[in-house]
């Protein structure tokens, strides 16, 4: 019987490299590219019928983190294999945190990815030799564990503020959030400035983020 995936990533070209990696391996079945967590979840209302997700980290709307989270929650049987350019070292913490169940670089080459699909699938934990290596570093020094939870300064947002968050939160455009909330576009920039200054972040991804984690949102 083939195996049932999904691919979660924004990025159409990387999971496009990712299905064509697989395409040669007829044992398994992929059911469909979604491009956020969101979407995914949406997907999985209708029909968790699958048995692994290939996970991107970095994406709008919902990350990769967070959707795990949910997934091994709500579908325990879903394998999550995380597939990233990313490999520093909180993204690896967070990920095995919330349960994810092996780590890929997405330059993995399509048979090593085929073979760890079937890896965690019989319960292994795949992981990139590099993902290994900072892996076992986190497990042996788990005082590292503690500087990636170390407590954040507690931010404090205007209602303003917490308004346009939310709303860029789901992902519209100033313009849009301006017309909402009856401002001016330029005034919306400098609400999602002062965000950004108070978060200490550089863009929207990592505004929400922390907004998140800090339930300002």
């Amino acid at each position: 019987m083939k195996l049932r995936l999904a691919i979660v990533d924004d990025n159409t070209f990387l999971a496009r490299a990712i299905n064509e990696k697989l395409s040669p391996y007829s044992d398994l079945d992929i059911k469909y590219t979604v491009h956020n967590g969101s979407e995914f979840l949406a997907k999985l209302e209708k029909n968790h019928n699958l048995d692994l997700v290939l996970m991107d980290i970095e994406m709008p709307v919902l990350d990769g983190i967070e959707t795990v989270n949910i997934v091994k929650q709500k579908y325990p049987h879903i394998k999550v294999l995380m597939l990233t350019v990313f490999d520093n070292d909180e993204n690896i913490f967070n990920a095995i945190r919330v349960g994810a169940d092996g780590y890929l670089l997405k330059e993995i080459e399509g048979d090593k990815l085929h073979k760890a699909i079937i890896e965690t699938i019989e319960g292994g934990a795949a992981m990139s030799p590099s993902i290994a290596v900072k892996t076992l570093k986190l497990l042996r020094y788990p005082e590292k564990q503690d500087s990636l939870r170390i407590e954040e300064d507690i931010v404090d947002l205007s209602t303003r503020e917490q308004e346009v968050l939310e709303q860029l939160a789901e992902g519209l455009s100033y313009t849009v959030i301006a017309n909402n909330l009856f401002l001016s576009p330029s005034t919306v920039r400098k609400h999602i400035e002062n965000i950004y200054k108070k978060l200490q972040v550089h863009n929207k991804l990592e505004a929400v983020q922390k907004a998140r984690r800090q339930s300002l949102i």
